[in-house]
């Protein structure tokens, strides 16, 4: 992996942590992460601008469910399909297709509803369990 220049100055302890940080999995990283969101309110994604125009009221009944979190709960046993499936939507390498099938949790995030069920018929085929969030 090619290291990025930076002109931040981390400690010692700060390097640690930066070097557990880099050897872990996607998956394991996207946990980490996702548990910095939630305890902290930490987050490295960058700020989205909303869309002006439209009456408040009308903006929350849109964006109440236009976007679904598509989640793995049991790769039941077809676990080959299931990681097939899983590779096909997220485009990860096989190590962390395979964990996140055995693992279970989030295989994608925002995804518009249309997808959402795409996806969700695709790994019920496969004989596996997702639930849409």
């Amino acid at each position: 992996m090619a290291e990025e220049k930076t002109d931040i100055k981390l400690s010692a302890a700060e390097q640690k942590v930066v070097d557990a940080v880099e050897k872990l999995s996607v998956v394991e990283a996207n946990n980490v992460a996702k548990y910095f969101e939630e305890k902290y309110g930490i987050s490295a994604a960058a700020p989205v601008a909303v869309a002006a125009g439209a009456p408040a009221g009308e903006a929350e009944a849109a964006e109440e469910k236009s976007s679904y979190n598509v989640v793995l709960k049991d790769a039941g046993s077809q676990k080959i399909a299931v990681i097939k499936v899983v590779r096909e939507v997220t485009g990860l390498g096989l190590g962390e297709a395979k964990a996140l099938s055995e693992s279970g949790g989030n295989v994608k995030e925002n995804v518009k509803k249309e997808e959402a069920e795409e996806m969700k018929k695709k790994f019920e085929e496969a004989g596996a369990t997702v639930e849409l969030q």
